[in-house]
Formats: C-alpha cells, structure tokens, sequence
C-alpha cells in the first residue's frame, strides 16, 4: 500500500510508469465535475471509475482485494473518508469471489480479531492498494459523509 496526496511534492520516479501516470491524471484532471460512471482509458491496461457515495460504518462494509489491477483510490471531493488496510496472508474467509469477473474483486468475511491499519482521506488524497492489500473504503470518520471518490485501476502486468 502507497499513500499520497496529490498536492504534496513527491519524488514518484521509484514508481512503475503506469501509476505515475495515475498520480499525475489525478493531479491534472478535475475528477470533482466528472461525471459519474466508468470509462476505460486504455484498454485492459487503465479503468476510470468516478463514484458517488456515503461513507458508513466500518461493520457494515467488506474487505476486499483484487488480483488483475492495482487500485489507485482518490478523494476528489467530500469527506473525509476512512479506509482500512492490512495484508492478505491467505486465511481470510471469502465471502464473494468476482475474481474471474470483469469487476475483478473478492469481499472478505469481516474478522474483527483482523489488526487494521487505517488511513484518513481527506481531498486530494490518493492510496494504492496491490493485489496482496486487503482494503476497505469508504469508511465514515465520525459521521455518514457524501465523497466523490475515484479508483483508477491499473494493471497490474504493466507495472512488473
């Protein structure tokens, strides 16, 4: 897991091309007036998803992970916005495997004697999360709040 904000200088040269240019469309496009949906950019290789959501409770959202892509997760607008993160050791019960779907996500049964890290989002913020980063966003800090929240997924074989 990387975690950033796009408004911080930072040195991405130790990055894989493919997510530097994921920071750098988050730092160049105005994701806060897209409209909602997904587009793909480039075929298989970048996914835009532009979502609309409330942040909730953490007992009420799933872990989850993906195999295909790296999530790139940005707070365009709103929040703030939690997301929990700890790693897949491969003993997390499945609850519903898409894997082998074009969504390209596996949910986790919740474990509550899991150790999660935990990140705060607040706009501009970006996380990465790779295939073994177990994540769970949209996590409300003190309160339900509405986020324009943006995933870019990247490919994961473009960045080996």
């Amino acid at each position: 897991m990387i975690s950033g904000n796009i408004y911080e200088k930072s040195d991405l040269s130790l990055l894989p091309a493919p997510l530097r240019r994921a920071v750098e469309l988050l730092r160049t496009t105005d994701f806060a007036n897209h409209e909602p949906g997904r587009f793909v950019l480039e075929e298989d290789r970048l996914i835009l998803q532009v979502l609309d959501l409330t942040t909730a409770p953490r007992a009420t959202l799933r872990p989850e992970v993906h195999k295909k892509y790296i999530d790139v997760q940005f707070l365009a607008a709103g929040g703030p916005e939690k997301i929990a993160w700890y790693p897949d050791l491969g003993q997390a019960v499945v609850d519903e495997n898409l894997l082998d779907t074009p969504r390209d996500i596996c949910f986790y049964h919740n474990d509550p004697t899991q150790r999660e890290g935990m990140i705060e989002m607040q706009p501009g913020s970006y996380a990465m999360f790779f295939p073994w980063d177990v994540h769970v966003p949209a996590i409300q800090a003190e309160s339900p709040a509405a986020i324009r929240k943006i995933v870019l997924k990247v490919a994961l074989e473009g960045c080996l």
